[in-house]
């Protein structure tokens, strides 16, 4: 069973990890760089769109993010 937390976990990870500063990624999506703070603290979870968004600012799959692959 795939749980809220491994998805959480693998946004953070994803975030954290790319060439980009959060600033940045605020910037590409159009939302507040506090926000991608609360993505990597695990004090939010971005909404669907958003998530998709950020699959693709961060040139990841989507299905490695919700833990399908």
């Amino acid at each position: 069973m795939i749980t809220l937390e491994q998805i959480q976990a693998r946004v953070a990870e994803a975030i954290t990890q790319s060439d980009m500063t959060q600033t940045e990624i605020a910037q590409k999506l159009n939302i507040r760089q506090q926000t991608i703070s609360c993505y990597v603290h695990g004090k939010k979870m971005p909404a669907l769109d958003t998530l998709a968004n950020l699959c693709k600012v961060l040139d990841i799959d989507a299905n490695y993010i919700l833990c399908l692959d």
